[in-house]
């Protein structure tokens, strides 16, 4: 789960579509820019979605509504779509301001901090040496990701003991590679062999959702994989 912007990501987007001037007049103009937003950020087309983060921002869309719209994104589209967003969004307003706004409400529960030391063992476990560089990586787009990374991703979720990490991490594999998040991958192709996957357990994956995926998606997925196997983690 990486913090950076994966630019091979669905590069070319789609048209605007452009609402009607009768439904446009239902909402008003930064409440269309912040939807208009949060449509392309589900589509993942990054050239369309970074135009309308600055479309938001012309219009006057506060940063921190756009903010909160990228927070919530991690649950409606998922991780890896939502963290390539925030990639977006940082090269549109520049480097985040310690202290600002932009951090809101402080996250707290009774179980935070099982959570969070359940989390943190977790994804260390599954980003071995990279884990360092993740919590950085996070620490740069968002304050609160870092928090929701570990512990409602990994404390809450991903550490629960109905399902091995050997396990859990293949279908994460399975998943991002038809999302096409080729850094996403990357990581996650690492994560497999950090938690105990063979190279030929993984192989087996990547054959298993070949059919499911575009040309440019599978292309990026051997790469992905044919580099992960160059490495030393």
């Amino acid at each position: 789960m990486e913090g950076c912007r994966n630019k091979k990501m669905g590069e070319g987007g789609r048209g605007k579509g452009k609402m009607s001037q009768g439904k446009a007049r239902a909402l008003d103009a930064k409440t269309v820019a912040l939807v208009r937003a949060a449509a392309a950020l589900a589509e993942g087309h990054i050239t369309e979605l970074e135009q309308r983060f600055r479309d938001a921002r012309a219009a006057g869309v506060p940063d921190l509504w756009v903010e909160e719209l990228l927070l919530q994104s991690l649950m409606l589209v998922g991780y890896p779509l939502a963290l390539v967003a925030f990639g977006v969004w940082r090269e549109v307003t520049g480097p985040i301001v310690r202290g600002g706004d932009s951090a809101g409400e402080e996250l707290a529960h009774e179980e935070w901090q099982a959570w969070a030391e359940r989390g943190a063992q977790v994804c260390a476990a599954v980003y071995g040496r990279a884990y360092h560089k993740l919590l950085v990586n996070l620490r740069s787009l968002h304050p609160a990701l870092e928090d929701l990374v570990l512990v409602d991703a990994y404390g809450k979720v991903i550490g629960r003991p109905g399902l091995d990490m050997k396990r859990r991490e293949l279908c994460t594999v399975a998943a991002i590679a038809v999302l096409g998040t080729a850094q996403q991958l990357h990581s996650h192709l690492r994560g497999a062999l950090n938690t105990g996957a063979t190279r030929e357990e993984i192989e087996a994956v990547l054959a298993l959702v070949e059919p499911d995926l575009d040309p440019e998606h599978k292309r990026r997925a051997d790469a992905q994989w044919q580099d992960v196997k160059g490495r030393k983690l």
